[in-house]
């Protein structure tokens, strides 16, 4: 099935208790990261984070009712320093200048706050993966701090799975140098099968709920030893410095 809005997520979401179990461990996880105060969600589209975590703000470029805010995140309607915590989840790789988008969240954090997103991690094994199976492109040739300008009829859909792990990764210098008042302070690559198993927001699944908890422990303790090779997912903390 193609999805094309946040109420298909929706109810791909209601249908697949292991995909459920795949994304409670990303947001329990996110969660463990924030620091006390108000939380902004970025790309909340289907309003899975509200359930978890449900004073945060939700906000989506694109209407749909049970979120808070319709904003683009390159274009934050928010006073300087308005958030504890600003969180992502599979949402900078659809961003069209995902630097732009990292400013603004460094804009609206107070000092000490957290940047903390979920995104695709590109790695030998997952990357063939992505390229076969998943509808997103992969371009890992692309430059990151230069991916585009903003524009105002941009499909929001559109989208570089390759971004994040890029501005993790080989353009990570270039990135503190641009934004030095944001510092990477955790990053973690993880999740090798469990994901893949559970199909996505796709129909199918491979993934029983009840193996998704004790594969998904399995996953994190082994994530030092296989991360930079297979993972599917990285996790990544920023802090704002000043």
């Amino acid at each position: 099935m193609e999805l094309g809005n946040p109420i298909d997520y929706r109810a791909v979401w209601d249908r697949k208790p292991g995909l459920r179990a795949v994304y409670r461990d990303i947001y329990q996880r996110i969660l463990a990261e924030t620091v006390p105060g108000p939380i902004l969600e970025l790309g909340g589209g289907s309003g899975n984070f509200k359930e978890f975590a449900p004073d945060a703000v939700s906000s989506d470029i694109l209407f749909v009712p049970w979120l808070d805010v319709v904003c683009d995140a390159q274009r934050l309607p928010f006073a300087d320093g308005t958030f504890a915590n600003v969180v992502m989840v599979d949402t900078l790789h659809h961003v069209e200048n995902p630097v732009h988008a990292m400013a603004e969240t460094a804009r609206v954090l107070r000092r000490g706050g957290r940047l903390i997103f979920c995104e695709p991690a590109i790695t030998p094994v997952s990357g063939m993966f992505y390229r076969l199976f998943h509808r997103e492109p992969v371009d890992m040739s692309v430059d990151p701090i230069q991916s585009g300008a903003i524009s105002a009829d941009k499909d929001p859909y559109d989208s570089n799975q390759a971004i994040p792990t890029l501005l993790v990764g080989r353009s990570r210098e270039r990135l503190a140098g641009i934004l030095p008042g944001l510092r990477l302070t955790r990053l973690e690559w993880f999740s090798f099968l469990a994901y893949p198993l559970s199909g996505g927001f796709q129909e199918w699944s491979l993934l029983p709920a009840a193996a998704a908890r004790p594969l998904l422990t399995l996953e994190w303790r082994l994530r030092r030893v296989f991360g930079r090779l297979a993972a599917f997912r990285l996790l990544a903390v920023y802090e704002k410095q000043e």
